[in-house]
């Protein structure tokens, strides 16, 4: 048996000595064809990230439409206040904005669910000889909201392209006063990742 696996195994070295029919070879490229262009084509490689510093001046694409919740004029104030507390301004008359500004104000039905979970109860008497335990389920509460959702898109002012655009919510409850100061929060809100970095 030993005889047997040591002629096997000189058998299969001497086929790994065969030639191999396999041989590497190498030929040139061909040339490039006439018609591919000499300079480097720009555009088949991703854009260069936008500089945010840029961006000074903004001006309405599109002035906001009013809903029963705001007006209009609300809308734009909440948004001048907070695009100059990002040190972007009202363009002037006569000059092009660096930015255009778009604004979208729209109210939702959400469904908000709560769980109530009590637990458990251990009682122990004042002798050492009362005991008790017992418990509760789970309280699941589901209630229906209707929240005010801001859009905000940007735009460049030289070529339309989109720049940048987010959203936020606010609950759309209460006085007048205190839905404008949710409509104020909610462009904060949608406005705290700009500028991106």
């Amino acid at each position: 048996m030993f005889k047997f696996s040591v002629l096997l195994l000189l058998l299969t070295l001497a086929a790994c000595q065969s030639h191999n029919p396999y041989v590497a070879q190498s030929q040139l490229l061909a040339p490039a064809p006439s018609s591919a262009p000499e300079q480097l084509d720009r555009s088949a490689y991703p854009a260069a990230p936008r500089d945010f510093a840029r961006y000074r001046t903004w001006s309405w694409q599109r002035l906001p439409a009013g809903t029963a919740w705001a007006s209009s004029e609300q809308v734009q104030e909440a948004l001048s206040n907070a695009l100059d507390q990002r040190g972007l301004r009202p363009h002037r008359a006569g000059a092009t904005s660096d930015l255009l500004v778009t604004t979208e104000l729209r109210l939702e039905q959400r469904i908000r669910h709560v769980r109530e979970d009590y637990g458990s109860h251990y009682v122990h008497g004042p002798y050492g000889n009362q005991y008790g335990m017992w418990g509760r389920a789970p309280l699941q509460r589901s209630y229906s909201e209707e929240v005010m959702v801001v859009r905000i898109d940007l735009f460049d002012g030289q070529d339309g392209q989109p720049v940048w655009s987010a959203s936020a919510q606010a609950l759309s409850t209460g006085s007048q006063s205190e839905r404008a100061a949710a409509l104020r929060n909610a462009v904060q809100q949608a406005l705290t990742a700009y500028p991106p970095n």
